[in-house]
């Protein structure tokens, strides 16, 4: 009942809702700042009539505090407390299959209909299109309105813009400061929180911070923040509101058609009678979206519900990376993929590979220690984040340093699934969960776990029509179902029971009586990988006798077009796996 009535700060802009309400935020920790003081319980005191009252200033910003009187910061009475504060931003290629929220043109704002009622004659002012720029800044109401729209946003001061550290450009929703109040040491970077908190917005909060940074140019020993640390750790409410936290939890997934948290016995009662048929339509929609190959359609599928489950010292286990070479050079055929596994997935991005982008882009988060925060970078994603990656617009060229520290970054990410933030001084690694799929013509330049090479059974004579029509012919009800299927499988638990592993050792033992050089310890881990993924594909938790031959047969097939396009190439070459 809290989700439905609670207004979410993801989809309702920040002006339309009042100031200490009741919010909700789903959203990404994308740094975390030193822990911050402040008056637990406080006594002001009337200096005329003496009267002493007691506050407490949990969810606050600002101490509450009448006209006639003063704070005593004396009084015995008075308690600090600590809180900690995250850095948020709305979870990065984030795509919602739900209407967002939509003001009509004539809906006001929560400050112009107070400001309404107290001055009906602005009313006119307002139709007639009065209002003026203040010292050259556009208006703070339009403002507030479109600073979502982007990294950089001018805040009201007409100061340098205020850059809001989202790690992919283009992204949209506002970054909050999460104010947690107790457990935070269970919180941490890149984790995906929902929080219920009380929402504060009080200008106030940007004048005190003004005064701040002015007043600290003057007497540099009465603060040890930098300006720019000031600027970066405090800006303005308006454009980064505050959310006193009342309850925060992890996500185990950021599927809004699915409840926040999820046991597997729901899961198995609530869908799983309908999981062979979703999976047939799923298959046959990818099997047209890949041009006919069912096979590749096939791995694909494996390849969205996978998962890192566990680590064993440092090798991620679950991950299946796949490269999908072959595809076509001249047409639009990875963008219009990529639309389609979009639509599928909760949050999607698409990296688009050249040397301009090599060299150009940061995909590392590093450290800025003048401001201390961490800037993002492009790597710096929600976990289950599907990252296709298009080679086929590569071309020759020279990689710069950075180009060169991308392209690794991208390897270490494919291979180990982490990424190396940088801390100037030393590199500090973040363990991530991405699926990544990479598209390529020839062989990927980068790392992965199973190359599948695409072989087209229908050539549209217009790409764009067929791919478009594919998403127009599917009901949302059904791509609904879709959505849920693969959010659902990567929640489930697996297991190999002693019986089917003695046989599956035996089976190879067999495979490599017949053709040692064929069958290495490497395609026994690929088989055991395509075989899990296979068996939760179709619902099943444990390993059977009939998912196990299904997943030789689906690698030998892989294998021999392999050999078979590199043959058609190279003329007859030693077989490699």
């Amino acid at each position: 009942m809290l989700q439905t009535c609670v207004p979410s700060l993801n989809d309702v802009p920040v002006h339309y809702l009042k100031p200490n309400s009741l919010v909700k935020f789903r959203c990404m920790v994308q740094d975390m700042f030193d822990p911050e003081f402040y008056m637990g319980v406080y006594e002001t005191v009337d200096p005329n009539t003496n009267a002493r009252v007691l506050h407490f200033g949990k969810y606050r910003d600002v101490a509450e505090c009448g006209p006639q009187q003063e704070i005593d910061l004396n009084s015995s009475q008075t308690v600090t407390s600590e809180r900690q504060t995250f850095y948020c931003v709305p979870v990065p290629a984030r795509v919602s299959p739900s209407t967002s929220y939509t003001p009509s043109r004539h809906k006001r704002s929560y400050e112009e209909d107070e400001d309404m009622d107290l001055h009906p004659s602005k009313q006119k002012e307002q139709h007639t299109g009065s209002g003026s720029d203040i010292h050259g800044c556009v208006e703070p109401k339009r403002l507030e309105t479109e600073a979502p729209a982007g990294h950089h946003v001018i805040s009201p001061n007409c100061s340098p813009p205020l850059d809001l550290n989202f790690p992919l450009p283009g992204e949209k929703g506002p970054a909050c400061l999460v104010k947690v109040y107790e457990s935070w040491e269970s919180f941490k970077v890149n984790d995906v929180l929902e929080v219920f908190g009380v929402l504060s917005v009080d200008p106030v909060l940007s004048i005190v911070n003004s005064e701040e940074r002015d007043g600290s140019s003057l007497d540099p020993m009465e603060c040890m923040d930098t300006a720019e640390e000031q600027r970066v750790h405090s800006p303005p409410a308006s454009l980064v509101p505050r959310i006193h936290v009342i309850l925060a939890q992890k996500l185990q997934h950021i599927n809004p058609l699915l409840p926040a948290c999820l046991n597997e016995e729901e899961i198995v009662s609530n869908f799983m009678s309908e999981l062979s048929p979703v999976r047939a339509e799923l298959l046959g929609f990818l099997t047209h979206a890949l041009l006919g190959d069912s096979l590749a359609a096939e791995y694909l599928i494996l390849h969205l519900i996978s998962t890192v489950y566990a680590r064993r010292d440092v090798l991620p286990l679950g991950k299946f990376t796949i490269n999908l070479s072959g595809c076509p050079r001249s047409s639009a055929f990875t963008e219009h993929l990529y639309r389609l596994i979009q639509q599928l997935v909760p949050a999607s991005y698409h990296l688009r590979m050249s040397i301009e982008s090599m060299n150009q882009s940061r995909f590392i988060p590093r450290k800025d220690y003048s401001a201390n925060r961490l800037v993002s970078g492009l790597l710096q994603l929600a976990s289950n984040t599907s990252l296709v990656i298009d080679e086929t617009q590569l071309e020759q060229g020279q990689l710069d340093t950075a180009g060169v520290h991308n392209v690794t970054a991208l390897g270490n990410l494919i291979t180990w699934q982490k990424v190396d933030y940088d801390f100037n001084y030393h590199r500090m690694e973040f363990p991530c969960n991405i699926n990544v799929l990479i598209t390529s013509e020839g062989r990927s330049l980068l790392p992965s776990d199973c190359q599948v090479h695409l072989q087209p059974q229908i050539i549209p004579p217009n790409m764009d029509e067929y791919m478009s029509s594919l998403l127009t012919a599917v009901l949302p009800s059904v791509l609904n179902k879709f959505r849920i299927y693969l959010s659902l499988l990567r929640l489930l638990d697996y297991s190999i029971s002693e019986e089917v592993t003695k046989a599956v050792e035996e089976d190879f033992v067999e495979m490599r009586k017949n053709n040692p050089e064929s069958v290495t310890a490497d395609d026994l881990h690929k088989m055991l990988l395509v075989a899990r993924f296979l068996s939760l594909s179709a619902g099943q938790t444990t390993l059977s006798r009939e998912r196990w031959l299904r997943a030789k047969q689906l690698e030998a097939l892989r294998k021999a077009r392999l050999q078979q396009q590199k043959c058609d190439f190279f003329g007859p070459l030693p077989q490699q796996n």
